[in-house]
């Protein structure tokens, strides 16, 4: 069982920048690839990017390329996003996940775990 709280959210102009963080429960948070995706209102869920185990790899959504990174901290249980470059069309419910097969995966579906969220706004 892994619990997943995402903290870092909040209002910002565009242009501006904020780092999403994740807290992770449980002992065997390093078996895990961590996700984040988002959800704008009247919108579907957007995978935004993922990152492996280890750290060493990560996947980043075309929309976002460039702007976000991910990174983690397998000592402390956390996972980051870090968003650069806002657009107001970045607005939207981030979601931290968590999946425990290697395989990628950009479908909300198939990670095993996720958090409440965290709203972003994005001011023009």
């Amino acid at each position: 069982q892994v619990q997943l709280v995402e903290s870092g959210g909040g209002l910002v102009q565009a242009g501006g920048s904020l780092r999403l963080s994740c807290a992770a429960s449980g002992r065997i948070f390093d078996s895990y690839d961590m996700g984040w995706f988002r959800q704008a209102p009247g919108k579907d869920r957007e995978f935004v990017g993922r990152i492996n185990r280890t750290g060493g790899s990560t996947y980043i959504a075309d929309s976002v390329k460039g702007r976000f990174t991910i990174s983690r901290d397998n000592a402390k249980n956390m996972v980051y996003l870090q968003m650069n470059s806002l657009k107001p069309e970045d607005t939207a419910v981030y979601f931290c996940t968590a999946r425990r097969s290697v395989v990628i995966s950009t479908r909300w579906g198939e990670y095993d775990y996720w958090g409440q969220g965290t709203q972003v706004t994005v001011s023009s």
